[in-house]
């Protein structure tokens, strides 16, 4: 497999605002599927302090090559001045759920 497809991740300050970046990625085909963790707890250095919040988590499924665009897309809806956007190759996996991955986004 040549890694053409990644996983990416998220976070967001709550569900809405997660809801509202993943129905525009798939809207516009960046992504095939976006699953949304509702809570999750984040432990962070921020301005020389250690912060502490409840996030969302979105789990972003798509193509390498279009990394590029859907961060560009993610920093211009996001509410964070620094979003966290972080992706991570796919090395294997059902190749029908790969190929629906492929067909389900642009390129």
């Amino acid at each position: 497999m040549d890694n053409k497809y990644i996983v990416v991740y998220v976070t967001t300050p709550d569900p809405e605002t997660g809801r509202r970046i993943a129905t525009k990625l798939v809207k516009e085909r960046l992504a095939a599927c976006v699953n949304i963790v509702y809570e999750i707890e984040s432990i962070y250095h921020w301005r020389g302090k250690i912060e502490q919040d409840k996030e969302s988590l979105l789990i972003i499924k798509t193509r390498r090559e279009l990394l590029q665009k859907l961060t560009e897309t993610i920093k211009k809806s996001h509410p964070y001045e620094v979003p966290e956007v972080i992706a991570i190759d796919i090395v294997g996996g059902n190749k029908e759920y790969l190929d629906w991955i492929h067909g389900e986004t642009r390129g």
